[in-house]
């Protein structure tokens, strides 16, 4: 790598993909679909929602990639996705930053959740705002001081010319396939698939950009995503998101900026009967919901790609077993009381008000 501008070459390794879906009269995608070289305040500026910025960016996968490491080391055994990487290729002074950081990572951070630690969120977005940055500390550049731990900007400086090297171009290149894949998708879906979800939701989609990081390692569920700002994490290495799945994927995380009415639904009627909120029921119901409105759409009669796609697409929590986990009362309730609200025979409130009921 030419190290004359780093911060040039940086950015060509994780330069910012947008998805604009415009929603038109008639739903028609307007002619601003695909960018890849627009600066973010451009495309605020100018496109349509819904937008999608996509990135494969350099710190967030290794921040990643390092927990995940660091998981497979203090809990073995766990997840398929949190398995060791073989270091056999490494030179001997390439072992020992790597196993420093690793060290660091192992004592600090393996334990905690990446959606619910309040410090593990805020150094995802952090360093998704060092995207195109050359180090952390900011000696190449003022504004890439980014203010994180010493010790935490020591282990991630320390393990980035071994990851740079041996993991991260095979990485990057899957994070990119796996974003053009997803972009025709999106491109010929979004529009349509944003009004019906921020409908069927009783929410309004974002106006602003939605931040999608496309990573190695997206934690044990394969994606996450994380509110104020909305920020999405999604894995294009999971087997779970491949496919058309991976539309389906990218909406439900969206779909989570629109879950507030939902929640507060839920939550009013069981203060109202004096039931207590059931557990994760929003978000079986986001699954349902999601699901159930990406098939349709796939499913479209007369739309040649839409049938090649996925003539006899699964959502994604029936193909993985989700609702066998200890969601099976809230499947056989979504599909007596929810499912009619989806097929326009019930109005919101009623619904949540019967599947509140049934539970």
């Amino acid at each position: 790598m030419n190290c004359q501008n780093p911060r040039r070459n940086i950015l060509l390794l994780a330069a910012a993909i947008v998805f604009a879906c415009a929603l038109l009269p008639g739903g028609a995608a307007g002619s601003e679909l695909f960018s890849s070289n627009r600066q973010p305040e451009q495309a605020a500026e100018k496109a349509p929602v819904p937008v999608f910025e996509f990135h494969s960016g350099f710190w967030v996968n290794l921040h990643h990639f390092l927990y995940q490491q660091a998981r497979a080391r203090t809990s073995p055994g766990g997840t398929g996705a949190e398995t060791p990487v073989s270091t056999e290729a490494l030179s001997a002074e390439e072992k020992r930053a790597w196993s420093a950081a690793l060290e660091f990572y192992s004592a600090g951070f393996a334990e905690r959740d990446l959606l619910f630690n309040g410090d593990m969120v805020l150094i995802k977005n952090r360093l998704a705002e060092m995207e195109t940055c050359a180090d952390l500390s900011g000696r190449a550049a003022r504004d890439c001081a980014s203010g994180l731990r010493p010790e935490l900007i020591a282990a991630l400086e320390g393990a980035a010319p071994v990851y740079r090297t041996h993991w991260w171009p095979q990485h990057d290149r899957a994070n990119r396939a796996w974003i053009a894949a997803v972009g025709s998708l999106v491109r010929q879906y979004g529009a349509r698939l944003a009004q019906q979800l921020a409908e069927a939701y009783e929410s309004s989609w974002p106006s602003d950009l939605l931040h999608v990081d496309v990573v190695n390692y997206g934690g044990p569920n394969g994606a996450y995503t994380t509110l104020d700002p909305a920020h999405i994490t999604i894995s294009a290495a999971d087997s779970r998101n491949q496919g058309p799945a991976a539309l389906e994927i990218v909406f439900h995380e969206a779909s989570h900026t629109l879950a507030g009415a939902v929640r507060d639904a839920i939550a009013r009627e069981c203060r109202q009967r004096g039931k207590p909120i059931p557990r994760d029921l929003w978000h079986a119901l986001l699954f349902y919901t999601t699901g159930e409105i990406v098939k349709r759409a796939l499913r479209t009669p007369g739309n040649a790609a839409g049938t090649a796609a996925a003539p006899n697409y699964t959502p994604y929590a029936l193909r993985n077993g989700l609702y066998e986990r200890g969601w099976s009362n809230y499947e056989h309730a979504l599909e007596l009381y929810w499912q009619p609200y989806l097929d326009g025979r019930a109005d919101f409130g009623s619904a949540v008000a019967r599947l509140v009921s049934a539970l």
